[in-house]
């Protein structure tokens, strides 16, 4: 097997890094003002920036909540020094800690933007549908000793497709200045004991993806009817739906780009969930 070749990447230039994180140690992805609390875009930056032996910011392509993971991660920054694409990888990860990795780097062109530049998100929320609780993943997975019906919350989620108003699911603290999103698709489906929930849009509001989650567990144990979700989106009142989901079983797996910035395949994960 031949050894990849790595690009030098030259001072002034933008650049793309992909990154994975376990969220369950961080109180989400953006910095804080609070003193000691850790999040990822602070733990990456400092990496990058022992690398750079300067500072660096990030951009990235979603911003998740406390708890919440990522198998894909996207983020640009402009590069201050020489480096080669294998100093920014091998470079960042060895001052990165365990739950925080850096899959690739590369140089992009100079109208790549990590939010602006993408089309889609996509995130898969992974549920373990079990008598008993997780002794391994207890961080990664939603745990639910309830039967979850999978079809029947596939059925529900399919009157979320197209452009929507997600009044319904968004947070009260969402300050976003639009409910309307538009859903490409959502497939629920069971692994043996995981029931994932595999949705993507063009992007989505606070908390959308775990309130959906949700409200698609209440109908998969028949906890609520078939339609119900119907007449929730519907009604456009966020206190008629059901709770928000943990945090723990969401992931953020891909995020899509236009062909020309070239970059590079993704692997769906995370790494445990099996094909669907």
């Amino acid at each position: 097997m031949s050894l990849p070749e790595y690009e030098t990447i030259n001072p002034g230039d933008r650049v793309a890094v992909a990154i994975s994180y376990d969220g369950s140690a961080y109180h989400g992805w953006q910095s804080q003002l609070k003193p000691q609390v850790p999040t990822v875009q602070e733990g990456l930056e400092q990496a990058l920036s022992f690398v750079a032996n300067g500072p660096i910011k990030v951009h990235c392509a979603g911003r998740t909540d406390s708890g919440v993971h990522a198998s894909h991660q996207l983020v640009h920054f402009e590069s201050p020094v020489a480096r080669s694409e294998k100093a920014w990888v091998q470079g960042g990860n060895t001052r990165l800690p365990a739950g925080i990795a850096i899959h690739w780097a590369k140089p992009v062109a100079e109208d790549f933007h990590a939010r602006f530049s993408a089309t889609a998100r996509r995130y898969r929320y992974v549920i373990l549908n079990d008598t008993v609780r997780p002794a391994l993943l207890a961080n990664g997975v939603t745990f639910a000793s309830r039967p979850l019906n999978a079809e029947r919350m596939h059925a529900e989620a399919q009157c979320l497709l197209g452009e929507l108003d997600f009044t319904s699911f968004r947070a009260v603290a969402c300050q976003a200045n639009s409910p309307m999103r538009n859903v490409h698709f959502i497939r629920v489906y069971r692994r043996q004991q995981l029931v994932i929930i595999d949705i993507q849009a063009n992007a989505f509001l606070y908390h959308m993806v775990r309130n959906i989650a949700g409200a698609l567990m209440d109908v998969g144990v028949g906890k609520q009817p078939a339609g119900w979700l119907q007449e929730i989106l519907l009604a456009k009142d966020r206190s008629l739906s059901s709770a928000t989901a943990s945090p723990k079983g969401l992931y953020l797996v891909d995020v899509a780009y236009p062909q020309h910035f070239n970059l590079p395949p993704v692997a769906v994960g995370p790494y445990f969930v099996p094909a669907d």
